[in-house]
């Protein structure tokens, strides 16, 4: 059951001390239940107790709590646009495209591995492979130029890829398929 609000008594037109203090109570107990910071909490109240004290002298206030948790409410949204629009500012500095360090000595190893491997291959196979995979060519205008079958074109990459993959370490591997 919802608890009841104190009444002011509407004896001067402005509510007593001790009515203001019970006011700034509930109210922060409202803005409290809608958000975490306590920062936040002591403004909204403040300012809400401030705006109510203006309007309290500009015209009658039928409720004055009713009055009170809207401003609050309203400044509760004021507060958070303001908080997202500093966070979506921050959000857009500008990111390094480079690459990590370790990233770039993690891809300087692998080169030299492979590089390792092509120079441990024969080199009809060496010369199919970086036709195939590093120039583009086709099978059919490799085995052409080679004077080899398609299918021997076919061998040698398959033979090529293989002693690639043995000669990568494990991590190497799984890293390199994570991108």
């Amino acid at each position: 059951m919802p608890a009841t609000l104190p009444q002011i008594d509407d004896r001067a037109g402005e509510p007593a001390v001790e009515d203001w203090r019970a006011i700034a109570a509930t109210l922060s107990r409202y803005v409290r239940a809608r958000t975490s910071r306590v920062d936040v909490v002591e403004d909204v109240v403040q300012e809400t107790l401030s705006r109510l004290v203006h309007q309290g002298r500009v015209q009658k206030l039928v409720s004055i709590y009713a009055l009170g948790f809207r401003i609050a409410a309203n400044l509760l949204v004021d507060h958070h646009r303001r908080d997202s629009r500093y966070v979506a500012e921050r959000a857009e500095e500008p990111v390094s495209q480079a690459p990590l360090p370790d990233r770039v000595l993690v891809g300087r190893e692998a080169v030299a591995i492979l590089r390792d491997a092509l120079d441990a291959m024969p080199p009809l196979r060496r010369d199919v492979l970086v036709r195939r995979r590093l120039q583009g060519q086709s099978c059919a205008a490799i085995a052409r130029d080679l004077g080899l079958s398609p299918k021997a074109v076919e061998k040698h990459i398959t033979r090529g890829l293989a002693d690639l993959h043995k000669a990568m370490p494990g991590e190497a591997i799984a890293c390199g398929r994570g991108r």
